[in-house]
């Protein structure tokens, strides 16, 4: 038996380990909760985490829409009213106009453009430290245990978040990184049987998550911000358990 003190020490530790990694206790969660439901519920105090570095795999273009859309909502609840974001990378495939459907003016997120992967990686490291930005996003192929661990030491004092579209899944290693997701592209729905394009739907796959549950989770878009989608959940830790053995 651990003695009650020993046990206040271990509770109060894992407690300031989860705020270091971006995870809010859960009175200071409901105050800037994401709308994803289940989703958001999946990780530690039922917060998305801030302040930390998320990893996006994007294995094609059109993966990269897909999580460049599902990021521009993110976005839209991170910058608020006067924030501003840093996307990095070599070669800027986002229509920028396109981010004003998810809430984010354009004008607000600056584009750097470089010639290597190499500037890209300093460029994000030098932005995650500045405490005046709402998020940065960074383009690159592939991302090691190290490089990773920089960053996630860059935002432990900022609190920036930060997004990192990783596109060459050959080479997934482990990385510091407080969740890794990939997100696919759904059928929109307009609803009410209107023959236009609807708002944008999502699969989104939490393949890890520290502290947290990965699933599958399908999430939609509204005039108000996200909508989580009831979904088959035994079918989805199906599908994830699949993916993992694959």
């Amino acid at each position: 038996m651990i003695p009650e003190s020993r046990k206040d020490t271990i509770a109060r530790l894992q407690q300031n380990i989860l705020l270091w990694q971006g995870f809010k206790p859960p009175q200071a969660a409901q105050e800037q909760a994401f709308g994803l439901g289940a989703l958001e519920a999946a990780f530690p105090n039922g917060v998305f985490p801030t302040g930390a570095i998320h990893e996006f795999l994007v294995p094609g273009p059109e993966s990269a829409a897909a999580s460049g859309g599902f990021i521009g909502g993110l976005l839209a609840k991170l910058m608020g009213q006067q924030g501003i974001c840093l996307w990095i990378g070599v070669s800027r495939k986002l229509f920028a106009p396109a981010l004003k459907r998810f809430g984010v003016e354009p004008d607000r997120i600056i584009f750097v453009d470089l010639q290597n992967e190499k500037q890209v990686l300093w460029a994000a490291e030098e932005a995650l430290k500045c405490g005046g930005l709402a998020a940065v996003v960074a383009e690159l192929r592939e991302l090691t245990f190290a490089q990773s661990r920089r960053l996630q030491l860059a935002v432990e004092t900022s609190r920036v978040t930060g997004f990192i579209l990783r596109s060459d899944l050959q080479k997934v290693s482990s990385t510091t990184c407080v969740a890794r997701w990939q997100i696919a592209s759904m059928p929109s729905q307009a609803g009410m049987d209107i023959p236009v394009v609807g708002f944008p739907r999502w699969q989104v796959e939490l393949l890890k998550v520290r502290n947290g549950n990965p699933g599958v989770f399908r999430i939609g878009w509204s005039a108000d911000g996200f909508v989580p989608i009831a979904q088959d959940i035994a079918g989805a830790r199906e599908h994830l358990s699949t993916l993992k053995a694959g």
